[in-house]
């Protein structure tokens, strides 16, 4: 398994720290881990081998190796694919979810963390990655749904247009906050959720290109067979 890192996880560092909010960051990442290996854990148990290992600004991520000529050609394996896909993206959250209902019912720490402190951060993570932004577990859920409904060229194209209407909401959302709460460290993370976006974009744009090649290609086909 390739462990790689993300350089920009040092300008977020630095962020935290000019606004004192680097012990937040430090458990903020320590569940982020931990959510992180709960993905890794039930796509081993679903029969997927881990390929890497990335370590990003605001948590981790858990790629696994995958068949696309099952996934793109056959129908039921792929379907099948899609359903282990959403339970490993949904494994995540719920972890993070299940420590906020525990530690909101059991008055105890957690590595000598506050209770509060757990429930906070868990909830924060779980919440930010069932955002429909696609790669955050959200976008994937979405996507995989749709592939499974519309197959992958339809999915691809209706998980674009989801992902350009949120990130359009949370930037006007944001916008609204920062006035009220005036913490730089928000930004930032709109920033970071706009480049994950421009990133996807620009893959989805290249996928796009090949699709109306094919498509061509498959036109011509039939005009000659005629």
């Amino acid at each position: 398994m390739q462990i790689k890192l993300n350089l920009n996880i040092f300008i977020f560092l630095v962020i935290f720290l000019l606004t004192r909010q680097i012990e937040i960051y430090g458990i903020l990442m320590l569940f982020a881990v931990i959510h992180e290996f709960t993905h890794m854990l039930v796509g081993i148990l679903l029969g997927l081998k881990p390929k890497t290992f990335t370590i990003m600004p605001l948590g981790f991520s858990i790629g696994f190796e995958v068949d696309y000529i099952d996934y793109n050609k056959k129908v039921r394996e792929g379907t099948f694919l899609c359903i282990k896909k959403i339970i490993i993206a949904l494994a995540g959250p719920i972890m993070n979810f299940a420590f906020v209902i525990f530690f909101l019912l059991v008055n105890t720490t957690f590595l000598g963390i506050d209770r509060y402190l757990v429930v906070y951060s868990n909830l924060l993570i779980g919440i930010f990655n069932c955002i429909p932004l696609y790669p955050l577990d959200g976008g994937r859920v979405v996507k995989n749904i749709l592939h499974i409904k519309y197959g992958l060229e339809e999915a691809e194209k209706w998980n674009h247009i989801i992902s350009h209407m949120t990130i359009a909401i949370l930037t006007a959302v944001v916008s609204i906050v920062i006035l009220y709460i005036r913490n730089i460290a928000i930004l930032f993370i709109l920033a970071y959720l706009w480049g994950l976006f421009l990133i996807e974009s620009k893959k989805y744009r290249s996928k796009k290109k090949i699709y109306e090649a094919l498509d061509k290609i498959k036109n011509q086909k039939v005009v000659e067979i005629k």
